[in-house]
């Protein structure tokens, strides 16, 4: 009796996870939101449509909140903020009023821990990744100078199964030759020259919409974490490996 008991009650955990994963996806409705204002790019539009939008908003928000929960098994996170869908129009020559793509980013706690995550919904070009997109003048300098001294250490990570089944490669903007300091003919030459440093995963509009794309993205974060280890480890220290701050 005990043993059909402990079965049964594993059997209800089971099933009430297959229900919390259910809603795991991203809402067929958001992605057809964001299919409409794609094509009706406009004010009068949206001012119609508003309801559509804060319903697909909220969407985003309640899955970005079910990462956390999830990243917060493994990871410190501060927050994930939703981007707004409303673009910046005061200096572009583009006046086109909002996004034709909805996304977020997850920031993690203290100093410590650097690097960030970010999903991305725009039909045909769905992705999640993170990194490093415009790092400051001293952190760049910082990173090369390890990259220089160690470069095997991050060949490792970025050679490792899991990062290239997830990632391929590493991405983002490069010199066209060696850095400031730097002999072109430096053996880790090819590490040097990035400006940003970038990974990422696409996905397909069945994937991110089905119950399994909360655990693939998560999955994706996870694989992330050598490369945000070793940039944490780089920004948070001297060039002799001592840390920047006493707490």
């Amino acid at each position: 009796m005990m043993i059909y008991g402990f079965f049964f009650f594993k059997k209800i955990i089971i099933s009430q996870e297959n229900i919390k994963m259910k809603k795991a996806g991203i809402s067929t409705k958001t992605i057809k939101f964001i299919k409409d204002i794609t094509k009706n790019n406009n004010r009068d539009w949206f001012a119609e449509n508003k309801e559509r939008y804060l319903e697909a908003k909220a969407d985003v928000e309640a899955f970005g909140d079910a990462l956390v929960a999830e990243m917060q098994k493994h990871d410190n996170i501060e927050k994930i903020k939703v981007y707004r869908i409303y673009r910046d129009v005061r200096f572009s020559k583009d006046k086109t009023p909002y996004k034709d793509f909805m996304s977020a980013y997850v920031e993690r706690a203290t100093k410590w821990l650097r690097g960030g995550y970010y999903f991305h919904l725009q039909p045909g070009h769905y992705f999640v990744g993170g990194g490093f997109w415009s790092p400051n003048k001293e952190d760049l300098a910082r990173i090369r100078y390890e990259l220089a001294a160690d470069p095997d250490r991050f060949r490792k990570i970025l050679n490792a199964k899991k990062f290239k089944e997830h990632f391929g490669t590493l991405q983002g903007d490069q010199l066209k030759t060696a850095p400031k300091g730097y002999d072109r003919d430096h053996p880790a030459i090819d590490l040097l020259r990035y400006k940003q440093f970038l990974v990422s995963e696409p996905f397909t509009e069945k994937e991110v919409t089905s119950p399994e794309f909360l655990g693939r993205v998560v999955k994706n974060f996870k694989a992330m974490r050598p490369f945000f280890d070793f940039m944490s480890d780089t920004l948070t220290t001297d060039s002799n490996g001592e840390p920047l701050w006493d707490s």
